[in-house]
């Protein structure tokens, strides 16, 4: 792709220009990284509801079974580790389990080692439907990103972490 067409004005252009002339008092260049990354997350809700759709899941689903995913062999966590997996509240996490227990994507087992915790599990379902999804999803963020080399997928990856440490820090 000729550097021509990668630098071509966008709709953010055109806003951060409007703004640049009616508030020329302000320094609008936020708008410039910001506007499209919020622009970029409403086509990324369209791919990722696109991608569970195909399963028959919805975003929260995927959360709670890709974290047991990826947990590994035996695809299980307790309750309390999936909340701080998806960041939900522990009653939001229970109506979860529940509704995913009733779709049969994940089982509830009491922990061999600690009766009073649960552990939830994977189902093969539940398996099936996270991989397939999670291929479905990977697919359509590549061509999200269809537009930039490699080099520029790690550039563009380390610059957006470095924006985003500071808000996941413990």
């Amino acid at each position: 792709m000729a550097d021509t067409e990668r630098t071509a004005p966008d709709q953010v252009d055109g806003i951060v220009a409007a703004w640049r002339r009616e508030r020329p008092d302000l320094d609008v260049s936020p708008l410039e990284v910001l506007s499209r990354v919020s622009r970029l997350a409403r086509h990324l809700d369209l791919a990722r509801r696109h991608a569970f759709d195909q399963w028959g899941l919805v975003a929260w689903e995927f959360d709670v079974l890709s974290a047991l995913r990826r947990s590994g062999e035996p695809y299980q966590l307790s309750a309390g580790d999936l909340v701080r997996e998806t960041l939900v509240t522990s009653g939001t996490m229970t109506n979860r389990i529940d509704r995913l227990v009733a779709h049969g994507m994940v089982a509830r087992t009491a922990s061999p080692t600690d009766r009073r915790t649960v552990l939830i599990t994977l189902t093969a379902q539940g398996r099936e439907a996270v991989d397939g999804a999670l291929a479905g999803l990977v697919e359509d963020e590549r061509d999200l990103l269809i537009g930039l080399s490699p080099q520029e997928r790690d550039e563009l990856a380390a610059l957006l972490r470095r924006l985003l440490t500071p808000f996941e820090q413990d």
